[in-house]
């Protein structure tokens, strides 16, 4: 974990969302499912997660927060937490946006694409500029998606995970597939330092941290 200072260079409406194209030395670019905490002078007293959506030259594209503005400068720390892992035999690839945009996501299709895989995002919210090869469907396909995936990435708030669990088990998902991955979504201002406990998930062992123990999990853990 390592802190220096990003600029934010241009702010992007996509998805229904507002994301921001930002310089930050190499180091500090976070993987798929990955972040950092952000700090700006009009921001809370806390930090913000901030997500890997896309890479770019001598930076990243990342959701952003509707206080900043072209030219802000950011204090940055991270790359924090436990990302994505992409196996690289997959070829059929499920991304899940359970209740949200596809916007943490969207970090894995480039690689996905590059090992030619077959891609499908679900998501019930606005997407914008995807790929042409990238097939787009609604959550009520999920079964139908989970049958026919080799490897699925899921993204949840904390709050509606139980329900998505619950979804998941009524397709008798996963077939064999214990790579399957979730990020779920949680308050994390501490990032790691504090143990503060606000960001905790229940799993099968025991109690753990999404600031450092994930944000993304093994479905096998949940």
């Amino acid at each position: 974990m390592r802190t220096a200072t990003g600029r934010v260079i241009e702010l992007i409406f996509e998805d229904g969302c507002l994301y921001a194209r930002l310089t930050c030395p190499e180091f500090l670019v976070p993987g798929p499912g990955q972040y950092l905490l952000a700090s700006h002078s009009s921001d809370s007293l806390l930090p913000v997660p901030l997500f890997h959506t896309e890479s770019v030259p001598q930076g990243f594209i990342g959701p952003a927060t509707e206080s900043w503005k072209p030219g802000d400068t950011l204090a940055l720390r991270g790359p924090l937490g436990r990302g994505f892992i992409l196996p690289a035999t997959t070829r059929r690839i499920g991304l899940v946006a359970f209740d949200d945009s596809p916007a943490r996501l969207r970090g894995l299709i480039q690689p996905a694409l590059r090992q030619q895989a077959s891609v499908v995002v679900l998501c019930d919210s606005q997407t914008d500029h995807l790929p042409d090869e990238v097939e787009v469907q609604p959550v009520a396909a999920l079964g139908e998606i989970l049958g026919w995936a080799d490897f699925v990435a899921l993204d949840v708030g904390r709050e509606n995970l139980k329900e998505l669990l619950e979804r998941l088990e009524k397709h008798n998902f996963p077939h064999g597939l214990h790579d399957a991955q979730i990020l779920v979504r949680a308050p994390m201002p501490c990032g790691g330092l504090a143990d503060c406990g606000i960001c905790s998930v229940s799993t099968r062992s025991d109690w753990k941290l999404a600031c450092k123990d994930g944000p993304v999990f093994p479905l096998s853990e949940l």
